[in-house]
């Protein structure tokens, strides 16, 4: 998911997203556990994804505050 994608994204959609993210990261860590995941480089993309949703929640929270 791209940057300009999730600051489209509404706060709410935002904390919906990274809920979905985190539950997708904890699947993928679960078939990483028992060799059951197709592509290991999945991990690594959804943990960017968190990243960038997160940086973006943080960013509208510095915006609201000042």
């Amino acid at each position: 998911m791209k940057a300009v994608e999730i600051r489209k994204l509404s706060a709410q959609e935002l904390t919906e997203k990274l809920n979905e993210l985190k539950a997708e990261l904890f699947n993928l860590r679960f078939q990483h556990a028992i060799n059951q995941l197709d592509n290991p480089m999945r991990i690594k993309a959804v943990k960017k994804d968190i990243a960038r949703v997160s940086t973006v929640i943080k960013e509208n929270e510095m915006k609201n505050v000042q």
